[in-house]
């Protein structure tokens, strides 16, 4: 799969995604401050699945309506980078074919894929 990880996750996930196998492009390593418009328009144009953990990419995805590829937004109590692993390594077990196109949000105990604007 193919994964933006926004610079609010870290590069510790982006390493642990690439040594699944996934081809990633971590915002912390290559494009550090981009603006959160400009990081949703690439995700879509290069057909990137967006990971973060702001809420700001809700507003984007419903009010704004931002076209986009799929968003994982992690809800989680524990930010440390070993518990987003987990929470994705779950996510990516359970749900990997229903990502694409989707806005999911994920926490340590859930996972709700919220209603898609048309």
């Amino acid at each position: 799969m193919r994964f933006l990880v926004d610079e609010c996750i870290g590069p510790t996930v982006a390493r642990w995604l690439r040594a699944q196998g996934h081809t990633v492009f971590s915002v912390y390593e290559e494009a550090r401050g981009i603006a959160d418009d400009a990081l949703i328009a690439k995700a879509y144009a290069e057909d990137w699945i967006l990971i973060t953990s702001d809420k700001d990419f809700g507003a984007k995805v419903y009010r704004e309506r931002y076209p986009h590829k799929g968003v994982v937004l992690l809800r989680l109590t524990d930010e440390r980078a070993a518990n987003k692993i987990a929470v994705l390594q779950r996510l990516l077990e359970g749900y990997a074919d229903r990502l694409a196109h989707q806005f999911v949000v994920v926490t340590e105990r859930q996972v709700r894929f919220a209603r898609t604007m048309e």
